[in-house]
């Protein structure tokens, strides 16, 4: 899967679901991916979205969920 700033948290969540309780336990300024509201809004957020909200930049976002991915394919 492709990561950039308009990735959708939906298209994310479906083809990694375990993906943002580890990105939430990465950092705390990521447990807005958990949060009530992007849930409410998760077919139309994206990365970006989560950014702005977070305080968390976008780019760090993406490499830090490709590690976690990498990590977790190593250990599957």
């Amino acid at each position: 899967m492709e990561f950039n700033e308009e990735t959708k948290l939906a298209d994310i969540i479906a083809a990694y679901p375990w993906l943002p309780e580890k990105a939430a336990q990465m950092d705390k300024r990521l447990q807005i991916i958990n949060s009530s509201i992007v849930k409410a809004l998760i077919k139309r957020a994206t990365l970006a979205d989560a950014s702005k909200r977070s305080g968390y930049p976008v780019d760090e976002i993406i490499r830090e969920m490709k590690k976690l991915i990498d990590e977790h394919e190593q250990n599957a």
